[in-house]
């Protein structure tokens, strides 16, 4: 049998057998649009409002000090029917708190969304408290929602004559489900001839690829690339009136998204987060200190038992340690190391995170780190 036939056959059994492999690692890189964008409108809102707390054990605020919290307690009692203007009020069972909230997209009226309560004034703590009604506002000055109910809180603070014992933090609480949406923004999905697709990182090749990717989808070219944030969609013909089934299809299109090669440091804990396009060119590498040690101690000097002169004396002893890491080596990185080759490098001359910050700025300022530096 020829050779040639018998080169083929074994190249097809390896395209066959490692084939799979590599479309499925292919699939693994990719992400899909509703993971990496935003589609237009859809969104949440902020709400806040302020309310009062009541029901605590003692921990709220001190009315003497947090005027906010008497004039709204009065002015609550006097809505109630209750004079207390010129009475003594003198309670610690009140705390005035800040309430805020996101509200969901296509939120319909009567549903329920969680809410964040955290204490404005001096309360020390807000386990036990019960929220009054609140009403939450948006940035158009509008009632979206009415909050109500018992606090959880996570944390807690107990404090004695001689120690104190706390754990998180007892002056913010959750209330899961405690305000009720009364007013709905309006907003007709369907109706949108036009939707902008949003990406949550901007990048030049990963919206190019998003619009080359639904153009694939849908056979129409109704995408295009707007700027690196933006894909507009024209909605087809074949969608009309139907938006949101449009959208449901755009959605779950796979795309391999690009990165730009950026090391983040955080360099009041020592955190350093390097992306896998950071490169090296070619460069040589040596870390090592200087450190001296002085240790002082006192010896007790003094003559025999049966020594005829002499008196105790107390010396002082001097111990000097030099450490100049002389067994740290130059270390060389050629051109195009990358990220996993970088990590062993400085790993293997004994690199720490702090020590690994100051390496990466001095080879970014020789030019050698292929890659943009953000410091935190």
């Amino acid at each position: 049998m020829p050779l040639r036939p018998l080169i083929s056959a074994a190249l097809a059994a390896l395209a066959l057998a490692f084939g799979p492999l590599a479309v499925a690692e292919d699939a693994a890189a990719q992400s899909r649009i509703k993971d990496i964008a935003e589609f237009e409108g859809i969104r949440d809102n902020l709400l806040v409002g302020y309310g009062l707390v009541v029901g605590l054990d003692g921990t709220g605020d001190d009315l003497g000090s947090a005027i906010f919290t008497r004039e709204s307690l009065i002015g609550m009692l006097q809505r109630l029917g209750v004079n207390a203007r010129d009475e003594d009020l003198d309670t610690d069972n009140v705390a005035a708190v800040m309430v805020t909230a996101n509200l969901p997209p296509f939120s319909r009226q009567g549903s329920r969304i969680d809410i964040n309560v955290s204490a404005l004034g001096d309360a020390d703590s807000l386990v036990g408290g019960t929220l009054l009604v609140t009403p939450l506002m948006g940035a158009d000055g509008e009632v979206y929602a009415v909050a109500q109910g018992s606090l959880a809180v996570a944390g807690f603070k107990v404090q004695g004559n001689a120690a104190t014992v706390s754990r998180g933090v007892a002056t913010s609480a959750r209330i899961a489900g405690g305000a009720i949406v009364e007013r709905e923004i309006g907003f007709e999905l369907n109706q949108l001839t036009r939707v902008n697709v949003t990406l949550r990182n901007p990048d030049l090749t990963t919206a190019k690829r998003i619009a080359d990717g639904i153009n694939d989808r849908l056979n129409v070219p109704v995408a295009r690339l707007v700027d690196p944030g933006t894909v507009e969609i024209q909605v087809p013909a074949n969608y009309p009136g139907d938006t949101v089934a449009l959208l449901t299809e755009i959605e779950q299109i796979p795309v391999r998204v690009d990165q730009i090669a950026r090391v983040v440091i955080d360099e009041s804990s020592g955190v350093i987060v390097m992306g896998s396009q950071v490169r090296i060119s070619e460069v040589a590498i040596a870390q090592g200190n200087l450190t001296i040690r002085i240790t002082e101690s006192e010896q007790v000097s003094q003559p025999g038992p049966f020594a005829e002169a002499g008196q105790t004396e107390v010396t002082q002893n001097t111990n000097i340690e030099i450490e100049d890491d002389a067994d740290r080596r130059l270390a060389m990185l050629e051109a195009g190391v990358t990220l996993q080759e970088l990590v062993d490098g400085l790993n293997a001359l004994g690199v720490g995170p702090r020590d690994m910050i100051t390496i990466l700025q001095a080879i970014k300022a020789a030019g050698a780190l292929q890659a943009e530096i953000e410091v935190m």
